[in-house]
């Protein structure tokens, strides 16, 4: 029975466009529908954080606007689905893939396409879905744009195709002046911010259950994240990837030299402060290293006041803690760049594996906040920055603010931008 109703389900939807009935009904309202391309994949909460982050910047800046999203990865979890639905109840997801002549592989996107007014590939670490903006413009004649990328990554061709787009927003200014390099020329080309940095998702519930059980109180503890030199994406599951002996072998030669000022500035904070101090993750590969790398290493009179996170999370219940903490000290990025969204003072450690993305920290204003580890200079300066943040947080609250508030001025004006071509998309 279930297959027939499925069977039954497809041939609906297949009809509809004959019926001149449409699955988003934009005909009977006449506002901008927006495709988004996003959701690159689901083990790392900050690369999940970008899809809530554009939604809710379309929510703000183009309130009568219709986003669709359009997952990349080919697994989108019910959790996930359930907390995007939370936020954003009229949200529309639509599956499936798009040849190269614009065939779409399921009724549910060719009727998406077909109902957006322009195509916009999401944040991510570079244009992902440069094949799909391509399709989607050669087969539809309509715009597409690119919010917030890092450029130049991975082999990924979009040199080809983004001097046809409509604007294309860099979050680093290192790719921006690349592109330029390259000879790109699209209509409009700046920086423009991590769509992550607007990411207001929360689950409170379990932030709260979480820090009770774990005898944590607001405003008492500082938040740390640890981090592969490469991830070693064999382990998620979902991507079915080869052991790459070659990485790991990276990750190994480098995690003493990586993870050992986090290790001296726990203890610091520990012996030096009344904080506490909860070892957390944005990728589920890095729970495990949380204990080992980190946790293991503490002498054993620090250890009593450091909570290890050894369960997994979702975007909501993480931004929900960190914005119970003082602040943040990581080897990731987009922890990071949800705290100062939400003007939560965060430290940024980089190095050459993780791109030039990090170098927006530059930016933003938080120069003094971003520490390159290839560079034994900043290494010598880490501890004693992660210090002050922990000893003064008002210092470092009136720091984050002001990075706040030009992420939100260069957010206000990226989204005129949009809004602008999708109304002249409509015409």
């Amino acid at each position: 029975m279930k297959t027939w109703i499925k069977i039954m389900k497809v041939v609906f939807l297949a009809y509809l466009p004959v019926l001149g009935l449409s699955i988003f009904a934009k005909s009977s309202n006449g506002n901008p529908v927006i495709l988004l391309r996003s959701g690159w994949q689901v083990e790392n909460i900050g690369d999940i954080a970008h899809t809530p982050g554009f939604l809710a910047l379309a929510e703000k800046y183009i309130p009568k606007a219709e986003v669709i999203f359009w997952p990349h990865y080919n697994f989108l979890p019910d959790n996930e689905v359930k907390m995007l639905k939370k936020r954003f109840p009229k949200m529309k997801i639509v599956e499936g893939k798009l040849s190269a002549d614009g065939v779409a592989s399921t009724p549910e996107l060719a009727e998406a396409i077909k109902e957006s007014d322009i195509f916009i590939n999401n944040s991510g670490p570079a244009t992902i879905g440069w094949a799909e903006a391509t399709a989607f413009k050669k087969s539809t004649g309509k715009p597409f744009g690119v919010y917030g990328v890092t450029y130049g990554l991975y082999g990924t061709p979009e040199k080809e195709i983004l001097s046809e787009a409509e604007f294309v927003f860099f979050r680093d200014t290192a790719s921006l002046n690349k592109a330029k390099k390259d000879g790109i020329h699209a209509k409009v080309m700046a920086w423009g911010p991590d769509a992550a940095f607007a990411t207001d998702v929360e689950d409170e519930t379990r932030a709260i259950a979480f820090l009770k059980a774990n005898n944590l109180e607001d405003g008492k503890f500082i938040c740390c994240v640890p981090k592969h030199r490469m991830t070693p994406v064999w382990l998620h599951m979902h991507k079915n990837k080869p052991f790459d002996a070659e990485r790991n072998a990276r990750n190994e030669a480098m995690k003493e030299h990586d993870h050992v000022p986090m290790i001296e500035a726990i203890t610091a904070i520990v012996r030096q402060t009344n904080l506490k101090v909860l070892i957390v993750h944005e990728d589920e590969t890095q729970i495990s290293i949380g204990k080992d790398w980190i946790y293991d290493k503490l002498p054993t009179d620090v250890k009593s006041r450091v909570v290890w996170r050894n369960t997994g999370w979702l975007t909501d219940e993480a931004i929900s803690i960190y914005k119970r903490s003082v602040g943040l000290f990581s080897h990731e990025q987009h922890s990071p760049i949800m705290c100062v969204g939400h003007g939560i003072p965060a430290i940024l450690v980089r190095w050459e594996e993780q791109s030039t993305k990090g170098y927006m920290w530059n930016t933003i204003g938080l120069q003094d906040w971003l520490f390159d580890f290839d560079n034994e200079a900043d290494i010598k300066r880490y501890i004693p920055a992660v210090l002050v943040m922990a000893k003064d947080p008002t210092a470092a609250k009136t720091k984050v603010e002001k990075a706040r508030k030009f992420v939100e001025m260069k957010q206000k004006e990226t989204m005129e931008v949009i809004k602008k071509a999708c109304l002249k998309s409509m015409k």
